[in-house]
């Protein structure tokens, strides 16, 4: 396999619904062309915030051949992981067989394997299928963090070329960076509102959500930072500050969805058991895009 760098912008893209409740695969395609206009780096459909768990098998790989149909110039890295090794074995191979660059690979939810359990899953995945993979850590919705020395083991691996961190924990982090340096390993935040923080410390870039709504804002904040112009990046992190607060106030992706509605970029419908924001969090959700908008267009007016 040839050596993979995650570096930039990559949206952890929604996956639109029709009134009906199937995949709306038009809105997804401009989505993903959308995305990929305002400068994004590459995309990520079927991770948590594309209501994976809400798909079938078959359904998560025609997303996939979908996304990959409507770009051609960004890489496509697609969730596929499960709490079942057997299960994340087939989404991973089935996914890569439709043309996916990379895989995002969830740690095992639920079930809470141990460390030498956590290690075996992803390394069966790394050693079957030759792909660039991230090891994804997001305990909020696993119930168990991955052990930093079962990061660090993992990283050398030559299918293993990243880790999206989503702890919180900015000090775990730093000590997978520090840790891994010498490998060919990518380290990307998966918490919009530590991006810069992560970056500050070496992170690599973001698998970001608000970079649904403001990619291109997040896209300069990502570059100014890569770039060593943390003054410019810590103007646009507390520009986007309230708005990435505010596609939290309730699980992952209903606010963003419900944005992504209110900008235009299709519907806000949700596959059960989520479902739309509550009524009390869109009028300052509102706010926020308009807020933004209006600053959108001042700095035009201006050049």
């Amino acid at each position: 396999m040839t050596e993979t760098h995650f570096s930039g912008v990559y949206p952890a893209m929604t996956t639109p619904f029709t009134p009906e409740g199937d995949i709306d695969f038009e809105q997804l395609q401009t989505d993903a062309r959308r995305l990929v206009d305002a400068g994004v780096d590459g995309l990520v459909p079927v991770g948590s915030t594309g209501e994976s768990a809400t798909l079938t098998h078959d359904e998560h790989v025609e997303v996939v051949e979908a996304v990959i149909e409507a770009v051609d110039d960004v890489p496509v890295i697609a969730g596929s992981g499960s709490n079942s090794t057997r299960e994340a074995l087939e989404l991973s191979k089935r996914s890569a067989d439709a043309g996916a660059d990379g895989l995002l690979l969830i740690s095992p939810y639920y079930n809470k394997p141990e460390p030498a359990g956590m290690e075996e899953h992803y390394r069966t995945i790394a050693d079957a299928v030759d792909v660039p993979q991230i090891v994804y850590n997001v305990p909020s919705r696993t119930g168990r963090n991955i052990d930093v020395d079962t990061v660090v083991s993992l990283a050398s691996h030559e299918n293993i070329a990243g880790y999206k961190a989503a702890s919180g924990d900015l000090n775990r982090v730093s000590e997978v960076v520090e840790r891994t340096r010498d490998e060919a390993f990518d380290v990307l935040s998966g918490d919009d509102g530590l991006t810069l923080p992560v970056l500050s410390v070496g992170g690599t870039g973001t698998i970001s959500v608000v970079a649904n709504i403001e990619p291109e804002r997040t896209c300069a904040l990502v570059g100014a930072a890569l770039s060593g112009d943390f003054e410019r990046a810590r103007a646009i992190h507390h520009e986007l500050g309230p708005l990435t607060r505010q596609l939290f106030v309730e699980t992952n992706p209903i606010p963003v969805k419900e944005a992504m509605q209110m900008r235009g970029h299709g519907s806000a419908r949700m596959r059960p058991p989520l479902s739309r924001l509550s009524e009390e969090h869109r009028d300052r959700l509102r706010e926020l895009l308009s807020e933004l908008e209006g600053r959108e267009l001042e700095q035009e007016a201006e050049r």
